[in-house]
């Protein structure tokens, strides 16, 4: 069953036990979310922001991220640019 929701506010709704496969969300509005025992395998996030996002205990295996702004963003508390920047010195070394 396909159903359309547009210019609708949703806000506060809880949406237990549901199945969202192959749904499209455009100019969504998901701000303070929270998502727990979600399975998002397959998921596409194009021109997103994920500012203040904190992802805990997840299975990241085979995630991509491209394109993407990484200032401030910390893996395991590292901050992401520091680890760029000595995978590339340790890279352009090794040439």
């Amino acid at each position: 069953m396909k159903t359309k929701t547009e210019s609708a506010d949703l806000s506060g709704s809880e949406f237990i036990n549901t199945n969202l496969g192959a749904a499209q969300f455009r100019d969504v509005r998901l701000a303070d979310a929270q998502f727990t025992d979600v399975n998002l395998s397959g998921a596409r996030f194009e021109d997103v922001a994920l500012t203040h996002v904190v992802i805990r205990n997840a299975n990241c295996s085979h995630l991509a991220i491209e394109d993407a702004c990484y200032e401030g963003m910390l893996i395991d508390g590292i901050l992401v640019t520091e680890l760029l920047r000595v995978y590339r010195s340790q890279s352009s070394e090794a040439k």
